[in-house]
């Protein structure tokens, strides 16, 4: 095939990528949110280009070179990557499935889209931040031109990323527990490569700087115009394009014929039968985390974001010198798994939302039942504030009102999306492809994130010694008064119940 027809078809799959989701059932209704996206997205290269000068200026008298320290912190850079990458991006053998029926080979069509991952914009965002840093630091010491030559080896480094990214990615999809490996490997670097101090010796040992030091004498020889580091990066990219195109060609029948390998487990959970009806449908939410691959993604990432930061609060110094980042960060661990949750109200009910509406009241009912199970949850960071209390950094006052607060204020704001919510969750697709984020979903996620911030800094700021009180109360108004707010809740639901239904269908059989 002559590469005139290479490029043919490149921009063919590119252009029906495009129509496709033009034409996808849900466009109209995400117009919004799409938009939405894309100021989030210029506030937040808006973001980097001011920490570009910002830093750029302020490493310019440090007892080593500003560049010195960006380019040793490469690895801080790749964990930051990879986290954000996980909640954006797919992998190729997801974006085949609609080429199948077109005459075209799969393993031209996976090059296809590894190419495009390497071309994507995504790896310039990072430029946002190095292009004025570099701008500041690098001209007067290496001229122009080695700026653009490292800008230019970063760039390499990011699309490089894209490809380790996907290797991963496809790894974890077929088991989730993978994800552990590289949770464990960017902890390690971002940890070890952002820490200097006394705490962070005694778990790495005296050594840990040599990742920073590592990184730092490899720029160097970027900067210095040496064509081993540009060698060694080209063939880093060969090796994950090659390794990324045998595993994902092997995912693509998995991947098309959506095999489910699983055993499905009788589990009576008599311990809820005590409870009525609410029980059965504590049953169905335990049940819905344990059998759905969407809904128990969705479960494990927030459990797992709660125990990272319940985790650094507790058994790390990062936050003990400043009172309201503790605070918040722990306000944040009792809310980050509601908001991960609770922002999809009645989406995963969609599926069977016809059954649910054949019993009266049934739908209050289940609306309880998501109530107290997310209240559970919250004896886990709980649990693991209890060792910050016993080290002194904190008092039991202090996380129960944290606790109270979510409960009672924060979690009753995320209940009012089971009344706006109309888009169906396939629950045993791949995470990125479920469903689409309303407009509705981001605020009020933006608003259950950081409203409690700003309440908590007004309370800390006027009256600190009684914030902790004044937040346990509040929420305790709120737990007490649950069965009237779900009510309201349940109420407004079944006035919209048949445009709710209608959307439900519709984005079901999408």
């Amino acid at each position: 095939m002559k590469a005139k027809e290479y490029w043919r078809l490149y921009r063919l799959v590119s252009k029906t990528k495009g129509l496709g989701e033009k034409r996808h059932v849900m466009f109209e209704q995400n117009r919004a949110m799409k938009w939405l996206g894309y100021l989030f997205a210029a506030f937040w290269c808006a973001y980097l280009l001011f920490f570009g000068v910002v830093f750029g200026n302020a490493f310019s008298d440090g007892p080593i070179e500003g560049f010195d320290i960006i380019d040793g912190g490469l690895m801080v850079f790749l964990a930051l990557d990879f986290g954000i990458r996980f909640m954006l991006t797919e992998t190729p053998a997801q974006e085949v499935k609609p080429f199948k029926l077109m005459p075209i080979s799969t393993k031209f069509l996976i090059n296809i889209f590894l190419v495009r991952r390497i071309l994507s914009a995504f790896n310039l965002v990072w430029l946002f931040f190095l292009v004025p840093f570099g701008l500041i630091q690098l001209p007067h010491y290496y001229g122009l031109g080695g700026f653009f030559i490292w800008l230019f080896a970063w760039w390499l480094v990011f699309a490089i990323h894209s490809q380790v990214y996907l290797l991963w990615r496809t790894i974890i999809n077929r088991n989730f527990l993978y994800a552990l490996i590289p949770i464990a490997i960017y902890a390690f670097f971002f940890y070890a490569g952002l820490f200097d101090d006394d705490y962070t010796r005694t778990v790495f040992g005296d050594n840990v700087q040599w990742l920073f030091y590592s990184c730092l004498y490899w720029w160097r020889g970027v900067l210095d115009g040496s064509i081993v580091p540009f060698i060694t990066l080209f063939a880093i990219l060969a090796v994950f394009f090659f390794l990324n195109q045998v595993v994902q060609n092997k995912s693509i029948y998995r991947e098309i014929a959506e095999v489910q390998e699983s055993k499905v487990k009788s589990r009576e959970m008599t311990l809820f039968n005590r409870f009525g009806i609410i029980g059965e449908y504590l049953k169905l939410e335990v049940r819905s985390v344990i059998r759905n691959a969407v809904v128990r993604k969705q479960f494990l990432l927030g459990v797992f974001f709660m125990l990272l930061l319940s985790c650094m609060t507790a058994f790390s110094p990062v936050y003990d010198n400043n009172l309201f980042m503790k605070a918040y960060i722990s306000m944040y661990c009792y809310c980050v798994l509601a908001t991960m949750t609770l922002v999809n109200a009645m989406c995963p009910e969609g599926n069977y939302i016809d059954g649910l509406m054949a019993r009266k009241e049934s739908v209050l009912s289940l609306l309880k039942a998501k109530y107290y199970f997310n209240l559970a949850m919250f004896l886990i960071p709980f649990c693991v504030f209890l060792v910050t209390v016993f080290q002194g950094k904190s008092t039991i006052g202090e996380s129960l009102g944290c606790m109270l607060f979510s409960a009672g204020v924060v979690m009753p704001a995320l209940f009012q999306m089971a009344v706006y919510n109309n888009i169906t969750i396939d629950m045993n697709k791949k995470l990125t492809r479920a469903g689409r984020s309303s407009k509705m979903q981001i605020i009020v996620s933006f608003v259950a994130l950081f409203g409690p911030m700003i309440i908590m800094y007004v309370l800390m700021t006027v009256i600190p010694d009684y914030s902790s009180l004044i937040l346990g109360a509040i929420g305790v108004v709120g737990i007490a008064t649950h069965p009237l707010w779900l009510r309201n809740v349940y109420n407004r639901f079944m006035a919209r119940r048949y445009k709710n239904m209608d959307g439900f269908r519709s984005s079901r059989n999408a």
